[in-house]
């Protein structure tokens, strides 16, 4: 069967097509608020999973192996009211002290006074107490200037006693979104701005649309496979613009995404991976919200693989249609090779790329494992515990996936790519940046 665009569809105004993706996921967002949440025995189950690691991890991770009084930053925190909180600047340091733990790591636990910046009580000079016999693990070391964010509840006596939960990043980030913003458009230009506008608003449908449906009870999945439609859409049309290139693109992510989502069902269930294993679940569970926890790890994979499989697959139309327009009369087989050539380095050069990023993000988990201490007592607790199989399922489904998508969009476009005199080479609108 052969693949035919018109002339007139080719040249539709993109605007339509924008218009048309933001109005299928709000009539997608409206048309089933009044499905009711998925009570399922799963999401129960999951439910339960999650709440029963959530009280485990906090009673166990209390103390470390010689029974000392210990505990992390984070919860510390959370066992404090966070209803109050303000950004708050260090003026002076009061006391610092040097805590040697049993395992030789020390600790530094400081008396702060800070001035409040921020909420009901700007202005006023209060004291942080942080030099006590419970060793916080990863607080902060603190100098004079630096700001941060307080927490603060009524004591017995009803003062206010203050706790300092983090640095405040927010500036320091908005430079660094300012930098990257700045880099896109220098480098990128008009291409760099539609890529940017893109990524603003799949973000904001995912966040007002994919989000709060999920939120509501809605099967993750199902949203996770309409909203990457939406995605790939304002992606695809609104960087590439409307064109046979963005077709051919659109239709190739398609395929490898159905195979992925395949993959992810069948080996995520043969795996009987619940979605519970991520941190994040046990706070879910403890905000009230009903979830089916396997579906919504489902429609992760999906989503995340949707990124990388616009990487690999727009650039590849791209190589076919700069070979074609360098030489229009070359046999598609021959300009099927030679693409092929260009696919399988960047192939390559992603699944690397890939393999790097989770080990970086994975690092924490990976000396814990190189510890040899249970769950991880052999390589076959490491391989069975299900936080690592997940990671596995994960990272395997979206590599194949990807390695699909090369011969599956490379097949696509030498055959239905018609190629370009040279003198419009330069002048054709190039479909995707890197």
């Amino acid at each position: 069967m052969r693949l035919i665009v018109s002339n007139k569809f080719m040249k539709t105004n993109f605007k339509f097509w924008l218009i048309f993706s933001v109005s299928f996921g709000l009539a997608v967002s409206a048309g089933i608020t009044s499905v009711r949440a998925d009570n399922s025995p799963l999401a129960v189950d999951s439910a339960i999973t999650a709440s029963t690691r959530a009280t485990n991890t906090n009673i166990s991770s209390q103390f470390d192996s010689n029974g000392s009084n210990i505990v992390s930053n984070s919860q510390n925190i959370d066992s404090q009211n966070t209803d109050n909180y303000a950004e708050a600047k260090v003026i002076k340091i009061l006391e610092q002290k040097q805590v040697v733990q049993p395992n030789n790591n020390s600790v530094i636990q400081q008396n702060l006074q800070l001035q409040i910046m921020t909420g009901p009580l700007t202005g006023q000079v209060v004291e942080y107490d942080g030099v006590s016999d419970i060793k916080v693990v990863g607080a902060g070391v603190y100098s004079v200037g630096d700001k941060v964010i307080v927490n603060y509840s009524p004591g017995l006596d009803g003062q206010n006693i203050f706790y300092i939960t983090d640095y405040v990043r927010s500036n320091d980030l908005l430079w660094l979104l300012g930098l990257f913003i700045i880099a896109i458009l220098i480098i990128g230009r008009r291409q760099g701005l539609n890529a940017l506008l893109s990524l603003v608003i799949s973000f904001i449908f995912i966040i007002k649309v994919m989000v709060p449906l999920i939120l509501h009870g809605f099967n993750p999945l199902l949203i996770g496979l309409i909203g990457s439609f939406v995605i790939l859409l304002i992606i695809v049309y609104f960087t590439g613009g409307v064109n046979k290139k963005s077709h051919i693109a659109l239709l190739s992510i398609l395929l490898s995404l159905t195979v992925t989502a395949i993959l992810a069902l069948v080996f995520g269930s043969l795996s009987h991976l619940t979605g519970t294993a991520q941190e994040e679940a046990t706070y879910l569970v403890s905000a009230g919200v009903a979830v089916n926890f396997r579906s919504l790890l489902f429609a992760a994979i999906i989503i995340g693989t949707l990124g990388i499989l616009d990487d690999v697959v727009v650039g590849q139309v791209e190589v076919v249609a700069q070979i074609k327009a360098l030489n229009p009369r070359l046999p598609w087989p021959r300009t099927f090779l030679m693409s092929m050539k260009v696919g399988r380095a960047h192939l390559g050069a992603v699944v690397n790329t890939l393999f790097l990023a989770y080990v970086g993000v994975s690092l924490p988990l990976i000396l814990l494992i190189s510890l040899h201490q249970a769950p991880f007592l052999s390589f076959f607790q490491i391989v069975n515990n299900e936080q690592i199989s997940t990671e596995i399922v994960r990272t395997l489904v979206g590599v194949i996936g990807l390695s699909l998508s090369v011969p599956i969009t490379t097949w696509l476009a030498t055959r239905y790519l018609k190629g370009e005199p040279k003198g419009k080479l330069n002048k054709s609108r190039p479909l995707h940046i890197h």
